[in-house]
């Protein structure tokens, strides 16, 4: 008896550390896939006038993967390469972005909903600190948001320095 009681709690336990390492390891393909091709934008924000630019993105997934590459030019005057490389645990992501000028900086968040909210640690300060906030973000059925999100030294307040709306190719 003592010795079915024992198989019988080893099973239950060895069933629970697999239910619970697949929960923890669960992928994120169903957000992540329709985030994958060619995408492109007209007009960025930074802080508060509209400037006119052209974007163009490819994005690529995995399971639990995200990888930006991309361009936005304005005229003659602008033109930056922006990447970010994103590595999903479950609803956790952590990963790289460059575009700032500053240097690779440091991501990390999580994803709520339709967007991947993101702390970001740049190489060098930014207005004054190293930190900021990003979002990645589903718009419908074709659109993707990059929003960047940064503290302004002088009034304390949270202040849009980018924000990159994208449609599918």
């Amino acid at each position: 008896m003592n010795m079915n009681k024992a198989i019988t709690t080893s099973i239950a336990i060895a069933s629970m550390v697999c239910v619970s390492v697949g929960i923890v390891h669960a992928d994120e393909s169903a957000f992540l896939q329709p985030l994958a091709g060619s995408w492109s934008g007209k007009e960025v924000r930074i802080n508060a006038p509209t400037i006119n630019v052209t974007c163009s993105f490819r994005s690529d997934t995995t399971a639990s993967s995200l990888a930006l590459d991309g361009r936005c030019t304005s005229l003659v005057v602008f033109s930056r390469d922006i990447s970010a490389d994103l590595k999903a645990t479950g609803d956790s992501y952590t990963g790289s972005y460059v575009g700032a000028g500053t240097g690779t900086a440091r991501l990390g968040g999580k994803r709520e909903g339709d967007a991947i909210n993101l702390g970001i640690n740049w190489a060098r300060n930014v207005n004054g600190d190293r930190r900021a906030q990003m979002t990645i973000e589903k718009v419908g059925a074709s659109g993707m948001r990059l929003t960047t999100i940064d503290t302004d030294p002088t009034t304390g307040r949270s202040v849009v320095t980018s924000r990159i709306d994208l449609r599918r190719n």
